[in-house]
């Protein structure tokens, strides 16, 4: 793009014209489509026309025909008519807010279908780890924002156009020369009001933009804290802050000299017209106008014309920008997300969970550092590799096929990274650091270290949902990192501590990964994982499931069936069985090693390591790998941990 079409459409959404040009085609499907609604509203307004019509006649008429002329009785019936006038216009307002929701709540629903459409066509067509961080906004406050300015601005619209008709009807009943007088100062201050809507437009959206911008500086700063710390990069993230602070003020001082134009052009509409009719009492005196007439057009000016012209400004200036904003935001076409380089420092180690830590320490490989082949228990060596070979032989070359694989994969590692590096920020210490390790398909690793080392990154950087800063993941000999989600499903399952249970029967959430399976699949998912009370209280298979109503064991208990009904080869659990008791885990880990494929554990607990075919410790300057024995021989952090579990020495068995 050149830099004059740069600028161009930098103008174009400035004012918002492209915006009204984007939202004009919805707009007139939407409302074509509900003409029927337009039509009922039109007619209720119809009979505002006339309530405005009557009040300004009837003080008009009070004066001239009856109390000035002597007939206190006919001013009386006259004033009556005023009033009745106003009282009808209660079921007036009913019937008008009762056709409006044939407006507002349509468009809502459109707009919630819209953007969950947008979002998960983004998370769909994204890459690993990509998500749609406004879409929570979208779909509450902006859709709610939308729904309250366009409700707001029908009624003021309507309000105005028909309460404006029957004023100036009024107003040219009772004397022509009233429009004379009124109509230009009200014409005036109207004028310039419109003239300040683009301008407000976008001062409101380049503030808007400034706002948005440093709330998101704060977010991702206060998320890497300890990045900035690290590598020094707390002075520059503090002068970016403030370059954005004086943004966000600069357009607030634009947007407030906008606002003073736009309080002057309500000052000229409000009370120009009156101050001009005071000031023209003799000419229309001398024209013939009578004083029940004078009162009539105050009546006009100052119950009914003004307030709706105030209220059509005021409307429009605030819910009409707002309108224009979030629908443009909400259907118009998506804004590109920041670039990854400038994200990842923000990036925590357990995406979206509470209490996340990132490891400030780097975890290195020692020099040999690879899976060997599944060991026999109580065999020696461990010994392992720099880099693992493109066959490795395990115990489960003859297991079954798992999702149609050929037969010469079952040969290939289940997992393996290749000098893998990830740190959060560029002169960030490494979280891990040039780490390689092999997984032979069907083994089970058991990954163990303080809290905030990098084990879920790890877990992470294997499921594909984070990319490593350097180096190479494969799962099943298949590079992760940019592949696409439903290609990662079909390779791997990840069951977060926090467990995912939806609304719907429990049959749907242990099928969610599998549509398939069949009722004998799920029996057995079920009586491997001991889920059977569980499937009872609730009332079978097919009962609906509350998860609010169920445990953090329980849901976890779900989740963990589900990952066993899913044809993928690999399961990583980070920290899955956290909330089950010793027993369940026991029984739900070796339920899930003895299912066809790999499985990597993060471990809080020794039995889980104890479990395991090898362990892998991650203690913050280097990684050791091998079974129970060998690692409690070369780690201490691992002999550390073992008595911390046991509640004393570590014991060797």
């Amino acid at each position: 793009m050149t830099r004059r079409a740069a600028s161009a459409d930098t103008r174009e959404t400035d004012d918002g014209s492209g915006a009204v040009r984007r939202l004009a085609p919805h707009a007139r499907r939407f409302l074509a489509r509900r003409s029927g609604v337009l039509v009922r509203l039109a007619l209720w307004s119809l009979a505002e026309t006339g309530q405005a019509f009557l009040v300004g006649q009837g003080f008009a008429r009070a004066v001239d025909q009856g109390f000035l002329a002597g007939d206190t009785r006919r001013g009386l019936l006259w004033l009556t008519v005023a009033l009745v006038a106003v009282l009808l216009g209660a079921p007036v307002i009913r019937g008008v807010f009762a056709e409006l929701a044939g407006l507002t709540e349509p468009l809502r629903d459109g707009l919630v279908r819209h953007a969950v459409d947008r979002s998960l066509g983004s998370a769909a067509a994204g890459g690993p780890g990509g998500t749609d961080r406004a879409a929570v906004s979208r779909l509450t406050n902006q859709v709610e924002i939308a729904r309250d300015s366009f409700a707001g601005l029908v009624l003021t619209l309507r309000s105005f156009v028909f309460t404006a008709a029957g004023a100036l009807l009024g107003l040219l009943s009772l004397h022509p020369s009233l429009l004379v007088v009124v109509l230009p100062p009200l014409s005036l201050g109207l004028g310039l009001f419109l003239v300040t809507l683009r301008p407000m437009a976008a001062a409101q959206r380049r503030a808007l933009a400034a706002d948005e911008a440093l709330g998101d500086h704060a977010a991702r700063s206060r998320a890497a804290l300890r990045d900035l710390t690290a590598c020094g990069t707390g002075p520059a993230a503090a002068r970016r802050g403030a370059e954005l602070i004086e943004d966000a003020a600069a357009a607030a001082r634009v947007l407030a000299g906008w606002a003073a134009v736009r309080t002057a052009a309500l000052g000229v509409a409000g009370h120009l017209p009156v101050l001009a009719l005071l000031l023209a009492v003799p000419w229309l005196r001398g024209r013939g106008v009578t004083a029940g007439a004078l009162l009539g057009a105050f009546t006009y000016l100052v119950q009914s014309l003004l307030p709706a012209l105030h209220t059509l400004m005021t409307a429009l200036g605030a819910a009409g920008s707002r309108l224009l904003v979030v629908l443009d935001r909400i259907i118009g076409p998506e804004r590109p997300e920041p670039p990854p380089e400038r994200t990842r420092a923000a990036e925590p180690e357990r995406a979206g969970g509470p209490g996340s830590v990132r490891a400030p320490a780097a975890t290195r490989t020692e020099p040999a550092l690879a899976a060997a082949p599944r060991p026999a228990p109580g065999a020696g060596g461990g010994a392992v590799t720099a880099r693992a070979t493109a066959a490795i032989p395990g115990p489960d070359d003859d297991a079954p096929d798992l999702g149609g694989r050929p037969a010469d994969r079952a040969r290939t590692a289940a997992v393996e990274l290749r000098s893998v590096t990830l740190s959060y920020g560029v002169r960030a210490e490494p979280v891990l650091d040039s780490l390689d390790l092999c997984v032979a398909p069907g083994e089970h690793l058991a990954v163990v270290g303080p809290s905030g080392i990098g084990k879920s990154t790890l877990t992470r950087l294997v499921a594909g949902t984070l990319a490593p800063s350097g180096g190479e993941v494969r799962v099943d000999g298949r590079e992760v990192t940019g592949r696409p989600p439903a290609e990662l499903a079909a390779l791997r399952v990840l069951v977060p501590q926090e467990a995912y249970v939806f609304s719907g029967t429990l049959s749907d959430n242990l099928t969610y990964l599998r549509p398939g399976a069949s009722r004998a699949d799920l029996d057995a998912a079920v009586d491997a994982l001991g889920l059977w009370p569980l499937v009872e209280r609730l009332g079978g298979l097919d009962a609906p499931v509350r998860p609010a109503e169920l445990s953090h064991g329980e849901r976890q208990l779900v989740a963990l069936t589900r990952a066993w009904v899913s044809p993928a080869p690999l399961l990583l659990l980070d920290e899955a069985t956290c909330h089950l008791d010793p027993a369940a885990e026991a029984r739900a880990e070796e339920a899930l090693a003895r299912r066809p494929g790999t499985l990597l554990v993060v471990a809080h607990r020794l039995s889980s390591a104890v479990r395991a075919d090898r362990v892998l410790v991650l203690d913050g300057t280097h990684a050791v790998c091998g079974t129970h024995d060998e690692v409690l021989d070369r780690s201490p952090l691992y002999r550390d941990l073992t008595g911390h579990w046991q509640g004393g020495p570590a014991r060797r068995r």
